[in-house]
């Protein structure tokens, strides 16, 4: 029998404690942030220098991709439930979604090192095939995404590797510190960078000092019956409902802006800024609805909007026999099928540059949009439109007719009550009922409200400013103390009430009575 001696045995090397998951978690928060801050600064320096057409900050990207893949009923259930705050709260659940998944690859990595390094490539690869997919992406708008992911597997590498576990057993605060402030400030500084672009702000304060050429608009007095919290006729634009498929608003310089008119046509036809600046604009009033405005919603907003007919512009181009619509297209993809009809007869439809006579907020299409009275926005008021495709309903469709929604989209007649609000308290006496209706490019005739369930009574109407706008209403009720309910009904030009029948707004708008219950004391 052999023994060893103690100075001869073999010793065992000591064994690292494992570090705890959670050390894991915000090692690969911070891995994440990296990886979005650097791509999102790198993102905003290629576009500054026009390497890029596209949309190359990966978080937007991944948001608009997710936005082109919504089912109906998640749109309308995002703006139902968030209505214009919908797309923040798209940004606000990917950049939680992110999050989720960084802490998660973060602690794989803590336990299984090369393991988590693939899964995080992997996250990267998602995020640079998102990069692709938006309307003008290059090859060059991948390389943002790129830099960041290497940063973030590099960080990631070395803070779950065996020899940082070991150095950074009593504190890894200092790494989480640093990797935190510079992911924090490149996002910050890649943001501020992106979310603007000084050339834009210049070109549209430009427009503000430029003279309108063309004859302004007078409102006629009487269309804004002023009735304490009834909407007012004229939307201010800060206050105009915003509805659109673009995570980051484009912000594009008007002097870089080129408008083209292509397919069915006998000429094709290219405008730039300052052609479109030399026309004789018209001033048109005209209410804009959402197709996704419920009975009773705030989707719709009435403007003085400023512009060149669309028309004439199509009648340059001369459209074929044969063509029945036009397929807009907007800088960030969006279409609209619009009827050719629509856009050559005698309405309003503009290529318009003004709202409310100040120069097209950037939200609002800066710097041009079309607006067609008579139509849901989703098939006819593109903003930053670029193109515009003569062509059939046979041969195109838009972006969300595929997705369920009808291709053409009339509006369809509707009232609704703004004061007093749902669940009010008013008292017994004379109260103002008071709100809008609209049937537009046909016109509001009538309107009557009912309380519970007496008999329909005429509301006053106001000064019928335009067939394409919508009309204010009033009707004094003598109140009696309990509970009412109150409805509105409209009728257009042509004597047609409303529909009382209940519909969603998919595919074609919603339908239905406006009612409101009253606490009268």
């Amino acid at each position: 029998m052999t023994t060893t001696s103690p100075a001869t045995r073999p010793e065992t090397a000591p064994q690292q404690p494992a570090r705890p998951l959670w050390w894991g978690a915000v090692d690969g928060l911070v891995a994440g942030l990296l990886t979005v801050g650097l791509a999102t600064l790198a993102a905003a320096l290629l576009t500054a220098v026009g390497g890029s057409s596209g949309q190359p900050a990966p978080i937007a990207a991944v948001s608009g991709a997710f936005i082109d893949r919504t089912p109906p009923w998640l749109k309308d259930f995002a703006i139902s439930t968030f209505g214009t705050n919908d797309k923040r709260a798209l940004l606000v659940g990917t950049v939680v979604v992110l999050a989720i998944a960084c802490a998660a690859v973060g602690m794989l990595a803590s336990r299984h090192l090369v393991a988590g390094l693939v899964v995080f490539a992997v996250v990267g690869v998602i995020g640079a095939a998102a990069v692709l997919t938006r309307p003008g992406a290059g090859p060059a708008d991948v390389l943002p995404t790129i830099l960041g992911t290497a940063a973030g597997i590099w960080y990631l590498s070395r803070a779950a590797a065996p020899s940082a576990s070991a150095a950074g057993a009593a504190d890894p605060g200092r790494r989480w510190l640093i990797g935190g402030a510079v992911g924090a400030v490149t996002a910050f500084a890649g943001s501020y960078l992106g979310g603007d672009s000084a050339a834009a702000t210049v070109s549209r304060d430009a427009l503000k000092s430029t003279p309108v050429k063309g004859t302004k608009l007078a409102i006629p007095a009487g269309a804004d019956l002023e009735v304490p919290g009834l909407t007012p006729y004229i939307v201010p634009n800060a206050d105009f409902y915003r509805i659109d498929t673009a995570i980051v608003v484009p912000r594009i310089d008007a002097n870089d802006w080129k408008l083209k008119v292509t397919g069915m046509v006998d000429r094709e036809i290219e405008i730039d800024w300052k052609t479109l600046q030399g026309k004789e604009m018209q001033e048109a009033l005209v209410t804009l609805t959402c197709v996704s405005n419920e009975v009773g919603g705030d989707l719709i907003g009435n403007a003085v909007w400023t512009g060149w007919p669309v028309r004439e512009l199509l009648a340059m181009a001369g459209p074929k026999a044969g063509a029945d619509m036009v397929l807009q297209t907007s800088i960030d993809g969006f279409t609209a099928s619009t009827p050719l009809g629509a856009l050559t007869d005698d309405r309003n439809a503009l290529l318009a540059i003004r709202m409310n006579g100040e120069p097209l907020p950037f939200e609002h299409g800066f710097p041009v949009r079309v607006v067609v009275p008579g139509l849901y926005g989703f098939v006819s008021a593109t903003k930053w439109v670029t193109e515009l495709k003569v062509t059939t309903y046979a041969a195109d469709v838009a972006y969300w007719t595929p997705r369920g929604w009808s291709a053409t989209g009339p509006i369809k007649t509707a009232s609704r009550i703004d004061v007093p609000k749902a669940g009010a308290v008013v008292k017994a006496g004379a109260v103002a009922v008071a709100g809008v209706a609209w049937a537009q490019h046909t016109g509001i005739s009538k309107v009557e409200v009912q309380v519970d369930q007496q008999p329909w009574t005429a509301a006053r109407l106001a000064v019928d400013a335009s067939i394409d706008t919508w009309r204010q209403w009033v009707y004094h009720w003598e109140a009696t103390p309990g509970s009412h309910e109150v409805r509105v009904r409209a009728y257009d030009a042509k004597g047609q009430v409303q529909s009382p029948y209940e519909a969603p707004p998919a595919p074609d708008g919603a339908t239905g009575i406006h009612v409101v219950t009253v606490r009268v004391e």
